[in-house]
């Protein structure tokens, strides 16, 4: 896909959060739990509410299609303002600092005076049907020449447990947005972008790490599209394909919006109650419906089953506007006869509708009130397909494609927070904060100072573990031997089913201090940890998995056994050395180093060798 001919623009806005002892606005850990130790639930039923202006903003009244009664999780660890059952503690200075030093990284100018405001959100994601944010710096740069319009510091939502069930555990976590202009032209472009994004975020080494500690929303756009905001890419190396696929999306929807402007299509502004129609049926959800509605799309056959995106078609679309008041769905007249409609009744609709084949008809099938909610629904979209592409909030699917979620926000959704003061950004305080060094500087000077191959350099300096290796390095323990065991070693026993988060700290470093002592050999590193996964001492696992042996006992036990195999080293030659290399290291299991081993095996077969 040419696009710069179908003049992409995208920008970022990343979700970042921040690694503080406490939450935002409580002095709570920013512990996450298993939801099995909740210790208490609520529930809570949420409403939107107006604005200043006296309006209530677009993606609110949509939330409010259905009424929802949401159950929140609590926790030991958690306390009455996550609840919203008491008023926010002042904002918390650690997350303040960071936040300002993040901006500083970017280049960015600091607001003097920060005010929290309220965002409306009322999908169960917060119990005050509100989320704070603060703007926090403006202006800053990016390597593509593109500019961070806004930093923004803000507390984090409660994790969905499933339905409509919520966690309390992650409420209030302190989170940085970082908003990018416009400025990205290609799929790979917005990857690059996003992943120099979390780079500089890494650096700050106070930042959370792992799947849902950083989301990326996308906003994307075409040439007579919409901006359309895709919520919730939490793998970088999805980015590419979600702008892919939604720009193709657009593509496909101006297309059928010229198709259906040249049909001179319409759309029936109420829908018909067709039970009547279905009284026979054998279709399983019409004989369970209370109320059954048809929709007439004049000139629309054809183009409701057009795929949009792989596997996703315009019907798709209307069928997400439907489900928000509470149906599994819809079926229109582009997949009928199917799933227990039969061609007769197809033809029925027709004639008692006043339709013709060239026409699509949309059924709703549930009690009344979502069944006219839901019909309602899919006249408003497919009124959207007459104008092209409808702006809109959107989630991303595993696969790349993206559903409906909501009509994007506006300026109803914001408005100023009255139960937390305004905090004032001093110029000393800005001045003082020091810039970390960057993950791409870092790796550059481990390869330079440490000698460390570029590759595993880089990959050391963006790990988790990088604070295990900065340690290691500080023990004088051999950089590569550190970095390796790290990054290869501690997943191998996992894959292998140790428990490596039993590991600490401490006894990953004298695992390494023997091996580096001579205590134990480096092949007995996998099964020294898995050792101490379960539990054991570094002493203990050494003692019963690696006991040390000096150089003169193992020469007698190659000697022994290459004089063992005589006519097989003899016959063989130098090949011998690798099968003899599996037969030692058995032997010794781990008490002896590599290097060694091969050294006197080597001596030991030019010795049986020139023998002959």
């Amino acid at each position: 896909m040419d696009y710069e001919k179908i003049g992409l623009l995208a920008g970022i806005e990343i979700h970042q959060q921040l690694d503080t002892k406490e939450k935002l606005f409580c002095r709570c850990p920013t512990l996450l739990r298993k939801t099995e130790e909740h210790s208490g639930e609520y529930h809570r039923y949420l409403r939107a509410t107006e604005s200043e202006m006296g309006e209530i903003d677009d993606a609110a009244r949509e939330e409010m299609k259905r009424e929802r009664k949401f159950t929140y999780y609590t926790y030991d660890s958690t306390c009455l303002v996550e609840n919203d059952e008491e008023p926010p503690a002042p904002l918390n200075q650690e997350a303040l600092v960071l936040s300002l030093t993040i901006a500083k990284m970017f280049g960015m100018t600091p607001i003097e005076q920060i005010n929290m405001m309220r965002k409306l959100v009322i999908d169960g994601s917060n119990t005050s049907g509100f989320q704070r944010t603060a703007l926090i710096a403006v202006n800053g740069t990016l390597p593509n020449g593109g500019r961070i319009e806004t930093l923004c510091l803000e507390e984090e939502a409660a994790q969905r447990v499933e339905g409509e069930i919520f966690s309390l555990d992650r409420l209030g976590i302190p989170l940085v947005e970082i908003t990018t202009s416009p400025c990205m032209h290609t799929p790979e472009e917005v990857r690059e972008m996003a992943g120099y994004l979390g780079m500089v975020l890494r650096s700050t080494g106070q930042v959370k790490r792992g799947l849902g500690t950083i989301r990326q929303d996308v906003n994307i756009s075409i040439t007579g599209g919409a901006r359309i905001e895709v919520k919730g890419v939490q793998e970088l190396d999805l980015v590419a394909d979600v702008v892919k696929r939604e720009a193709l999306r657009q593509q496909n929807l101006i297309m059928i919006r010229d198709q259906l402007l040249s049909r001179g299509a319409f759309v029936q502004p109420a829908p018909f109650d067709v039970t009547g129609l279905f009284t026979g049926t054998g279709s399983s959800i019409l004989k369970k419906a209370k109320i059954i509605l048809a929709v007439c799309l004049i000139g629309f056959s054809g183009l409701v089953g057009y795929e949009i995106q792989p596997g996703r078609r315009l019907g798709t679309e209307m069928s997400d506007y439907a489900k928000k008041c509470g149906v599994g769905g819809i079926f229109h007249t582009d997949e009928l006869p199917a799933h227990g409609i039969t061609a007769d009744e197809v033809e029925a609709l027709h004639r008692a509708l006043g339709t013709t084949e060239k026409d699509c008809i949309v059924l709703v099938a549930a009690t009344p009130k979502q069944a006219h909610c839901a019909a309602m629904q899919v006249i408003k979209r497919a009124g959207f397909a007459l104008d092209g592409v409808p702006e809109e909030t959107r989630k991303m699917l595993p696969e790349g494609n993206t559903a409906y979620m909501r009509p994007l926000p506006g300026a109803a959704r914001m408005y100023p927070e009255t139960d937390v003061l305004p905090v004032l950004v001093e110029p000393s305080m800005w001045d003082s904060i020091s810039l970390p060094e960057l993950l791409t500087v870092r790796a550059l000077r481990f390869s330079t100072e440490l000698g460390i191959d570029e590759g595993l350099a880089r990959q050391i300096a963006f790990s988790e573990r990088l604070p295990l290796f900065e340690r290691a390095v500080m023990e004088r323990i051999n950089p590569t031997l550190a970095a390796r065991t790290i990054l290869g070693t501690l997943k191998e026993i996992q894959r292998d089913g140790a428990d490596i988060s039993m590991i600490s700290d401490d006894r990953f470093i004298e695992v390494l201090h023997a091996v580096e002592s001579g205590k134990a050999a480096k092949e007995a590193i996998p099964e020294l940890l898995r050792m101490v996964a379960k539990g054991a001492g570094t002493d203990e696992a050494i003692e019963k998995c690696a006991p040390a042996i000096s150089r003169d006992q193992l020469h007698a036990i190659i000697t022994k056994i290459v004089d063992e195999r005589a006519a097989f080293v003899q016959e063989k030659g130098n090949a011998a050395l690798v099968p003899l290399m599996g037969v030692v290291m058995a032997e010794v299991r781990g008490s002896s180093d590599g290097k060694i081993v091969s050294e006197l095996l080597r001596k030991e077969i030019e010795r049986v060798c020139k023998s002959r």
